[in-house]
């Protein structure tokens, strides 16, 4: 049983990764040839003179306001035009319950199309009127700090531009929810989070990087969970392909900070230890069972039974090496790419 449950989450895992990898290059080589939807550019679809604003209110959370994005969801250089869909941040816990109904696959380019829907005449539009703006997720996964400093756990918008913009923050010695998506959500899909160093702010992890220093797209570590109809919570933890691309010039260094998974209650829980930690592993090195992932980043599942929460957990730890590179080589083609969009079957 327990072979076959990490065995599924692990196959259905790498085949989404193929997929969010291949929707991100298509995204941006499309912005760089000038590409179009119905005729329209694509880094502002469907767009004409005009903007939406935010508008704050019903657990939407405003981020990385000061840019053209205007707190929207988006790349900063983005606004949400006339006739585009405008995606948003909630709570920690919480997800967004508007999207396309029209968009009902993990395909791009209608995996772009989340949140709000700035119409020709600038008016805002709930797609979705029967679900509310922000709604609480499973409730079954938890941010632990055990580190000194706060962590920003920074989680990427989907369906949107996949950027990892929604953030959690968790003070030293705190724990915060995290958003666990079931079915219900949209196309199936998990949530995904990226893991910055304690130290790190939000508004510094939670946008998009550069290789000058690791947090944001370059974070070392990544997350993701979601939850099946038989109350099953898939939780995994792994190595940001990225922070391991050959171009990315601290890929040998391993991480000051470690992260584990955890349950309240271990007898519901399949396939701990989960654990990346540097004073054991080296670089792209998970405890356990670990399974290798898009840009060969290695990643560990576990399954929280019957409704069990499960915490993952941040604590500091002083490294034991740096990776062995020839042990460790991997397929710089297969990289930059978020990774555990569905985990379950």
């Amino acid at each position: 049983m327990y072979t076959t449950l990490i065995a599924l989450a692990a196959a259905c895992s790498q085949a989404a990764a193929a997929n969010s990898y291949n929707n991100l290059h298509n995204h941006e080589q499309a912005k760089r040839e000038g590409k179009s939807v119905q005729g329209k550019p694509v880094t502002h679809l469907f767009r004409r003179g005009g903007t939406c604003a935010f508008p704050n209110h019903d657990g939407m959370v405003s981020v990385q306001s000061s840019g053209q994005n205007g707190g929207w969801a988006m790349s900063w250089d983005q606004p949400c035009s006339y006739g585009s869909w405008c995606p948003y941040a909630c709570a920690p816990g919480q997800l967004s319950g508007q999207w396309d109904p029209d968009a009902t696959s993990y395909t791009y380019p209608q995996s772009q199309y989340g949140g709000l829907y700035c119409d020709e005449n600038g008016e805002l539009q709930k797609p979705n009127p029967q679900n509310d703006y922000c709604y609480d997720g499973k409730g079954t996964v938890v941010a632990k700090n055990s580190a000194g400093s706060g962590v920003a756990f920074c989680q990427t918008v989907l369906p949107g531009n996949e950027e990892m913009l929604i953030p959690t923050f968790v003070d030293g010695g705190s724990e915060e929810v995290l958003a666990v998506p079931g079915t219900e959500y949209w196309a199936g899909t998990a949530s995904h989070f990226y893991i910055n160093a304690p130290g790190t702010s939000v508004e510094d992890g939670c946008k998009w990087g550069s290789s000058s220093s690791p947090q944001g797209n370059w974070a070392p570590y990544v997350a993701g969970a979601n939850m099946d109809d038989s109350k099953n919570t898939y939780v995994k933890i792994g190595w940001n392909p990225v922070y391991l691309e050959d171009s990315c010039p601290f890929k040998n260094d391993m991480p000051s900070f470690g992260i584990r998974i955890a349950c309240d209650d271990e007898s519901q829980c399949l396939g701990l230890p989960c654990e990346i930690d540097p004073a054991k592993q080296s670089v792209n090195e998970v405890s356990g069972g670990g399974s290798a992932g898009a840009g060969n980043g290695q990643f560990c599942v576990v399954t929280a039974k019957n409704g069990a929460k499960a915490k993952i957990e941040v604590f500091q730890s002083e490294s034991k090496a740096k990776r062995d590179v020839s042990h460790h080589r991997h397929n710089p083609a297969s990289t930059r790419t978020t990774i555990a969009k569905v985990m379950t079957a």
